[in-house]
């Protein structure tokens, strides 16, 4: 039998703990058949399927490859006639067996995996749903629902195969008569939404139903139910016209800042924000005045390099309205989170944060005198002249190199009325937390 000698380090179902040493086997490595590897990955295979062309592949990795577009086989080179994936249970079995032999070393029994559902499946369930929804059901809505959501848990494969069946559509049209947070837990899971879907969700009965379990739903509800409303601003503008216009829901995403409940929740609020505001001056207003400045400016200063560029991108937003500059303006770590985050974090946040400093440093009509001062002696206090000439010199957009080159010009002219001081830590500063 052709043996393959992995170390112990390789991607297997190990426990963590010390490998004995015993008789025939050495703890440091581990002899495995070549046959219960997939060809593609290495590893052992956890759902070996059959291709047509005789060649057994581990289902993960040979569905990777024909979604790819290949239409080949890895090993024969051979061209497919049919992509079909035949579960291999016999070397399944061996496999399991073998795992159950070393279990002394650690190795764990592979689940035996559960057969993946097919559009026939997922289309006669999806008939049953829209009957009990047709009948006014709610009950049988909800565990037909329950159960389309937990084939979509199972696997990707099984949820690309239900979204490809238009699931979306039947669940938002359940979601607007009988809403629950079992139902948005289900249409979360179903993302990207199509047209039919959206249509039914940025209704004013769906949408009030949605604020109300962003407000009062327990954490994993709230969750799903920013994740949903994340989708809808961010795919498309019409839908997302229409739902900055909800004060409610407005007021919701806030608290979600105000009071996080994940990583995940939060990320999604400031998404869901930007796009809000960036489709109606009236939405970014009411978000500058419930004080979304402050949360952003204190989340970002030492946030990692995702989350930062999704804040900045907020703040660059918020000051094209008047209420959202003057917020902006008035805050004492405005300009200096914005220098700070001018460099070393990346390019797409360089010009959010030169493009905010701009819009606030700029003379315009809506902000006060004293504010436009405040914000070119701040700027200057803290180092925004040399970076600004260090973004020149590196290299930046178009667009940031114009209003870079702007900002210079208005800076240059406070530079001799004050001096830059050290910014490291904000010394001086007033905080307002």
């Amino acid at each position: 039998m052709a043996l393959r000698s992995f170390k112990l380090t390789s991607k297997l179902p190990f426990r963590r703990r010390p490998i004995p040493a015993i008789a025939g086997d050495s703890p440091a490595e581990l002899s495995i058949p070549s046959h219960f590897l997939c060809p593609i990955s290495l590893d052992l295979m956890k759902d070996p399927v059959i291709l047509s062309s005789g060649i057994t592949f581990d289902r993960s990795s040979i569905e990777t490859w024909l979604e790819a577009g290949n239409v080949t086989c890895p090993v024969t080179k051979k061209p497919l006639f049919a992509a079909d994936l035949i579960p291999n249970h016999t070397i399944r079995r061996m496999i399991q067996d073998w795992c159950v032999a070393h279990r002394s070393l650690g190795i764990e029994r592979i689940a035996t995996p559960k057969t993946p559902i097919t559009s026939v499946q997922v289309n006669d369930l999806l008939s049953e749903i829209s009957a009990a929804h047709f009948r006014g059901n709610a009950a049988q809505c909800a565990e037909l629902v329950a159960k389309l959501s937990n084939w979509a848990s199972e696997s990707d494969r099984n949820r690309r195969c239900i979204s490809s069946n238009g699931d979306s559509r039947v669940v938002s049209a359940v979601f607007q008569d009988f809403p629950s947070e079992q139902v948005l837990s289900a249409l979360a899971g179903m993302l990207p939404f199509d047209e039919a879907a959206r249509r039914k969700l940025v209704s004013e009965k769906s949408l009030h139903s949605i604020v109300s379990v962003m407000k009062n739903g327990n954490l994993s509800g709230r969750l799903n139910a920013v994740l949903v409303v994340k989708e809808m601003v961010s795919a498309n503008n019409e839908d997302c016209g229409i739902i900055a216009r909800s004060d409610e829901l407005i007021e919701a995403l806030v608290k979600l800042l105000k009071e996080p409940i994940s990583p995940t929740a939060t990320k999604a609020s400031v998404v869901a924000a930007y796009y809000l505001a960036s489709a109606d001056k009236r939405a970014a207003s009411r978000l500058a005045e419930m004080g979304i400045v402050s949360l952003i400016l204190e989340m970002i200063v030492d946030s990692e390099r995702s989350f930062c560029e999704k804040g900045l991108a907020v703040l660059d937003v918020i000051p094209s309205t008047e209420a959202g500059r003057k917020m902006a303006a008035c805050h004492d770590l405005a300009i200096p989170v914005l220098v700070k985050k001018m460099v070393r974090v990346s390019d797409m946040a360089t010009e959010f944060a030169v493009s905010a400093t701009w819009k606030l440093c700029k003379k315009q009509g809506n902000v006060g005198k004293g504010e436009e001062e405040k914000c070119l002696k701040e700027a200057v206090e803290v180092g925004a002249f040399q970076k600004l000439l260090l973004i020149l010199q590196v290299g930046c957009s178009e667009s940031t190199k114009e209003k870079v080159s702007e900002l210079l010009r208005i800076l240059n002219g406070v530079r001799g009325r004050t001096e830059c001081i050290d910014s490291a830590d904000f010394k001086g500063l007033k905080r307002p937390f």
